[in-house]
């Protein structure tokens, strides 16, 4: 499995996005219905970085915020969590975070409408990023959004580098956002070029069928396993939504992840849980198939839930809501 090093001060740096969600209290109405909202923090890679503090893992960030009151709310929420915000730095341009309305129809259907353009996360610079920091952590996790455009571009790839050139383990969420893209050429190229550095790569079928767009594989999760670990990718986690997750290991083997039954509130918010607990799994030392078990937990009351970075759970929590449900509907992850 992948070996983090144990000495290092930071469990994981995450670098990039972070938002502003607005999610409705009025369930179950079109978005050009909805009235009322909860403020929340957000971003795939925030979300991340606070479901891995609420687990009591030390966590850091790589991220640009806007020098007003909404960057004050995530400074101020980061600290609250533990996290260091050292690195994170202020827009001096007049960029504003970026805000995130998501739709809630029904349990099962669930949009975003997102404002993203000249946001503050993507202001994110090569000059923002350093060895010295990048050394300080055991993980280093790049999500696809930090791709999308310059300046954050080249501040991922540079993070990138360092990671490599520090021996720190690299994880990359492939986590697109189309809308900040070009075209579909432009997610492949970047996020195939990052996949290949990487030690652990994270997405939904979706995502690797745009990562490996020209690279003439079958569309399988078998083929993207293959083509991966023969790159020198220790381990690799497939989602497919309701249908589950795959997981392939180069020394640990292959799995597959059913999700635990809960009453879904949204359908959003799931794989920034999964992948927060699952991280904190492998750096707790847990074996595959048991980290996988703790991904798929916290997905799951996570999509049972309102918030998202909120409502991260604690480890007490996810192992008491583990425990629960193994007890009626039994294990989760089996073999593949």
């Amino acid at each position: 499995m992948v070996k983090f090093d144990a000495s290092r001060p930071l469990d994981v740096i995450p670098v990039g996005r972070v938002a502003i969600d607005f999610n409705p209290t009025d369930y179950y109405k079109p978005l050009s219905e909805s009235e009322n909202f909860n403020k929340y923090l957000g971003g795939s890679p925030a979300n991340i970085a606070v479901g891995m503090a609420r687990l009591g893992r030390k966590v850091g960030f790589l991220g640009k915020v806007s020098d007003d009151q909404f960057g004050d709310f995530v400074t101020n929420y980061f600290v609250k969590e533990g996290i260091d915000v050292s690195h994170i730095t202020r827009c001096q341009n007049g960029e504003k975070l970026g805000l995130t309305f998501t739709e809630i129809l029904s349990p099962t259907q669930s949009s975003i409408l997102m404002y993203r353009e000249g946001v503050a996360d993507l202001m994110l610079h090569p000059d923002d990023v350093d060895l010295e920091y990048i050394a300080s952590a055991k993980a280093l996790l790049i999500s696809g959004t930090s791709l999308c455009t310059s300046p954050t571009r080249e501040a991922a790839l540079k993070a990138l580098i360092l990671a490599k050139k520090a021996g720190t383990i690299v994880i990359f969420d492939a986590d697109y956002r189309a809308y900040t893209w070009k075209n579909m050429d432009e997610i492949a190229v970047y996020t195939s070029m990052v996949a290949e550095q990487s030690d652990m790569i994270l997405g939904s079928r979706e995502e690797f069928d745009l990562m490996e767009r020209l690279l003439g594989l079958d569309g399988t999760d078998e083929a993207s396993a293959k083509y991966w670990h023969q790159k020198g990718v220790e381990l690799l986690v497939i989602k497919h939504g309701k249908a589950g997750s795959h997981a392939y290991s180069v020394s640990d083997g292959n799995w597959n992840v059913k999700p635990f039954p809960v009453n879904a509130l949204k359908g959003f918010g799931g794989g920034d849980g999964y992948a927060s607990s699952f991280l904190h799994g492998l750096l707790m030392g847990k074996p595959l198939n048991e980290a996988l078990e703790m991904g798929s937990a916290s997905a799951a009351m996570l999509v049972a839930s309102h918030a998202c970075s909120k409502d991260m759970p604690t480890e007490d929590a996810l192992f008491a809501f583990i425990a629960e449900k193994k007890a009626t509907c039994g294990e989760v992850v089996t073999s593949l």
